[in-house]
């Protein structure tokens, strides 16, 4: 986390507020909120480290008892996140009647079990499992699915949601939360991956298995797909733009793995399957995917 700067210390250290405005004026410091400067500018940052750095000037100025909660909880803790979530810094209080919302800054009145308060870095802030169910509460069903199965893949168990499922009962937006819980899978590997069950789930279309291997007739691995609808015969491949970053082995570079990916996929069409893969862009262009997978599932099924 950035080092914050608080104008209190920078003025007991006999800094004026006229330097101050110089200093930030030439790019010295970085005025993050009222109260309270950075030394590194925003642009050397990306935008989780942005909010981390203004999450604790606001926490440095803020009642102690206040708590790091929803999306600011979830970039604390590594979850992916999408930037338009990063306007606000997000905090829990349970003494604060109704909750607030700020231009910077918005408020929860929540009461919260000792056990979902963990420390992170010195910054109290709510547990995986508490900020998982926040997120389920607060954000749109893709969104707060993408950052629970990232908080699954980090080991946070079940058992642990299903408790804070249970002490949330009653609380705004718990039907969607649950439904939520319900769907996260730790197995989706990246946003995407994520983001494309969410959708075959709103087109209607058949549940995948995911990471799914395929072994020839001598049972030897030929490779693992994504996504697997088996009876249909059909893989499916999500191609994030860092993935072939992820596939680098080293001394190699990209043109050698992408290279090696066709031969995998070649040596999965030879097992008689069907392979559909697909990009960002065609997320947003549902029923054309959706078209694609359906044809696939078709051919897929004169083969078997």
């Amino acid at each position: 986390m950035a080092t914050v700067r608080l104008t209190r210390d920078l003025l007991a250290e006999g800094f004026t507020h006229g330097e101050l405005a110089r200093r930030t004026r030439s790019g010295d410091l970085v005025r993050l909120r009222r109260g309270a400067y950075a030394s590194m500018p925003a642009d050397d940052l990306g935008g989780a480290a942005q909010h981390l750095r203004v999450v604790e000037a606001t926490v440095r100025l803020t009642a102690p008892d206040a708590v790091v909660s929803h999306v600011s909880a979830a970039v604390a803790h590594g979850l992916p996140v999408f930037a338009d979530q990063l306007e606000r810094v997000q905090l829990t209080r349970a003494d604060v009647p109704g909750g607030k919302k700020r231009a910077l800054l918005q408020l929860h009145a929540t009461p919260l079990h000792p056990s979902e308060i963990v420390d992170l870095n010195g910054i109290r802030t709510t547990s995986l499992a508490r900020t998982v169910v926040d997120l389920g509460r607060a954000l749109t069903f893709d969104q707060a699915v993408v950052a629970g199965d990232a908080a699954l893949r980090r080991g946070l168990r079940r058992d642990e949601l299903t408790t804070c499922v249970k002490r949330s009962r009653g609380r705004p937006g718990m039907a969607q939360a649950r439904r939520v819980v319900a769907f996260l899978d730790p197995r989706s590997e990246s946003p995407g991956e994520s983001l494309s069950r969410v959708l075959f789930h709103r087109l209607g279309l058949p549940a995948p298995e995911l990471q799914y291997d395929v072994f020839d007739d001598h049972g030897m691995l030929v490779g693992r797909s994504d996504f697997c609808w088996e009876h249909y015969r059909t893989l499916g491949e999500f191609d994030g733009r860092i993935k072939y970053g992820r596939l680098l082995k080293p001394g190699e570079t990209s043109e050698e793995v992408i290279y090696r990916e066709k031969l995998r996929e070649d040596a999965l069409r030879d097992e008689v399957w069907e392979l559909v893969r697909w990009t960002w862009a065609d997320l947003s262009t549902p029923d054309a995917l959706e078209r694609r997978l359906r044809r696939a599932f078709a051919r897929g099924l004169r083969r078997r």
